[in-house]
C-alpha cells in the first residue's frame, strides 16, 4: 500500500489503484456523476457546458466518463466524441460502432491463429545433424 496526496483535497490517503483520491472526494465525484446521470435523462438535448454548469462539473470529467462508458449520449442529443480512430461519431466510448468492430474482428483472429507448425527431426537424415567427435 502507498500513501499519496489526494488529487482532489491535498489530503493523504492510502493508494491502493485508480484514480488518486482519497475517499472523500471519491464519493463526491461519484455523487456528482449520479446528478448529471439523472440531469441527461431529464433533458436529453442539453449542451454539454450546460450540463456542466448545471451539475458543477467540469466538460473533461463529462467527456471521461463517456470515454469510459458510464454515460452515453442518445441518437438526439447534439453533444457526440469523435473516435480515436477515424474521428466519426462517438456516443460512447472511445471508438466508434465500425472501428469497434474492426479491432474486435482483428483481435479475434490473432487469437485464432494456428501456431507455426515444429519441425520434426529427420530420422537417418544427413550428417549435419549427427554428434561428431574429435579424435586424438
Amino acid at each position: 500500500m502507498e500513501v499519496r496526496n489526494c488529487r482532489g483535497c491535498g489530503r493523504l490517503f492510502n493508494y491502493m489503484h485508480g484514480q488518486q483520491l482519497c475517499p472523500a472526494c471519491l464519493a463526491e465525484l461519484e455523487d456528482k456523476f449520479q446528478k448529471v446521470k439523472e440531469f441527461l435523462r431529464e433533458y436529453p438535448k442539453a449542451p454539454l457546458n450546460e450540463i456542466a454548469e448545471q451539475n458543477d462539473v467540469s466538460v473533461k470529467q463529462i467527456k471521461q466518463w463517456v470515454r469510459e462508458e458510464r454515460l452515453t449520449f442518445t441518437e438526439e442529443s447534439q453533444i457526440t466524441l469523435e473516435c480515436e480512430m477515424c474521428g466519426g461519431k462517438v456516443l460512447t466510448g472511445r471508438f466508434c460502432d465500425k472501428c469497434r468492430s474492426n479491432l474486435h474482428n482483428e483481435l479475434s483472429g490473432v487469437m485464432r491463429r494456428p501456431a507455426a507448425p515444429k519441425k520434426e527431426p529427420k530420422e537417418g537424415g544427413g550428417t549435419k545433424d549427427r554428434m561428431r567427435y574429435l579424435d586424438n
